[in-house]
C-alpha cells in the first residue's frame, strides 16, 4: 500500500503597501491694509501626528553684517545649526526656547560654534550684544513638512493615511490650521491663510532677561 504524504506548502505574507499621498496647495498671507504678500517664501507647512523619524540633517546661519542669515531654517528633531561669525566683531547667538534654550557665548571671525536642537517646537534666536539681530529655527519630529513658494504653492509627499492636522506658520501671524485626510493614492489640496495685519514688532530681552543697555537700536 501507498501512503500518500501530506505536501507542506509554506504560508504565504502578502505585502500590503503603505497608503500615502500628497497634502498640497496653498497660502495666502494678508498684510496690514488687507493686502496679500506678494512673497510667501517664509511660510513653513508641516504636517503633525505621523510619526516617522526625519533624516538627520543640519543648516548653517551665518552672522553677517550685525544680522543673521538665513533669518530662517527648518531642521530635524538631533540636527545641528552651524552659526559661524563673519564679523570682525563679537557676537553671541542665544536662545531661551524651552528645552531648545542655549548660549553660544561671545567669539568673533573666523570662529564658528554649533548647536544640536533634542526638541521639536519654534526657537527664537538672538544675539546678546546687538538686539536687531534675530533668526528662527524651525525644529520638526517627522519630514512631514515644506516651505511655501514665493506664491504661495506647497507639496508635502508621501503622508501616510490618516486623518491630519496641518499647520502653516510665519514670524508675523502665527499658525494657521486645518485638518487633512489622506488615503490611498490620494491627493489632498488646502488653502491656508495666515493674518499677519496686526503684527507689530516688539523688543525682547537679552540672555539674562534685562533690557539691552547698547546704543543699538532696531
Amino acid at each position: 500500500m501507498r501512503f500518500a504524504v501530506p505536501l507542506l506548502v509554506p504560508a504565504l505574507t502578502l505585502a500590503v503597501p503603505g497608503f500615502a499621498g500628497t497634502v498640497h496647495g496653498r497660502v495666502e498671507l494678508i498684510e496690514k491694509g488687507g493686502r496679500r504678500a506678494s512673497d510667501v517664501s517664509d511660510v513653513v507647512v508641516w504636517v503633525e501626528g505621523p510619526k516617522d523619524r526625519p533624516q538627520p540633517s543640519g543648516a548653517t546661519i551665518v552672522m553677517r553684517g550685525k544680522a543673521f542669515a538665513p533669518h530662517m531654517v527648518v531642521v530635524p528633531v538631533g540636527g545641528t545649526v552651524d552659526f559661524p561669525n563673519e564679523d570682525g566683531i563679537f557676537h553671541n547667538a542665544f536662545s531661551v526656547s524651552g528645552e531648545n534654550r542655549f548660549d553660544l557665548d561671545l567669539y568673533k571671525k573666523p570662529n564658528r560654534r554649533g548647536w544640536t536642537f533634542k526638541a521639536p517646537g519654534l526657537v527664537r534666536v538672538y544675539c546678546n550684544i546687538h538686539p536687531q539681530m534675530s533668526a528662527i529655527v524651525l525644529v520638526r519630529d517627522n519630514p512631514f513638512w515644506a516651505r511655501a513658494t514665493a506664491d504661495g504653492v506647497f507639496a508635502i509627499p508621501d503622508v501616510p493615511a490618516g486623518t491630519w492636522v496641518v499647520k502653516a506658520w510665519h514670524e508675523r501671524s502665527g499658525e494657521a490650521s486645518q485638518t487633512a485626510t489622506v488615503g490611498a493614492e490620494n491627493a489632498t489640496a488646502l488653502t491656508l491663510t495666515l493674518d499677519a495685519s496686526r503684527y507689530k514688532r516688539l523688543p525682547h530681552k537679552n540672555k539674562y532677561g534685562k533690557d539691552y543697555k547698547s546704543g543699538e537700536k532696531y
